[in-house]
């Protein structure tokens, strides 16, 4: 598998995450953002136990590329 980073927040305090990365074997997106662990949102979702959720802020959209052209 071969990840290839797609953009960092560029509001992190540490620049470390959210991250926004592509794994081109998969063709899929692997996401690195703020764990959810409030209960009463998680209460709100269907999550099974091979799933995780994270918070991803709207800000990050830019790097898909889909977004910006780049498909």
């Amino acid at each position: 598998m071969a990840l290839h980073m797609l953009g960092k927040d560029p509001n992190s305090p540490e620049g470390k995450s959210p991250t926004l990365y592509y794994d081109d074997v998969k063709d899929t997106y692997v996401m690195q953002g703020w764990k959810v662990t409030d209960p009463e949102r998680l209460a709100q979702m269907d999550i099974p136990d091979h799933e995780t959720v994270i918070e991803w802020p709207k800000r990050m959209i830019q790097f898909l590329p889909e977004v910006n052209g780049d498909s």
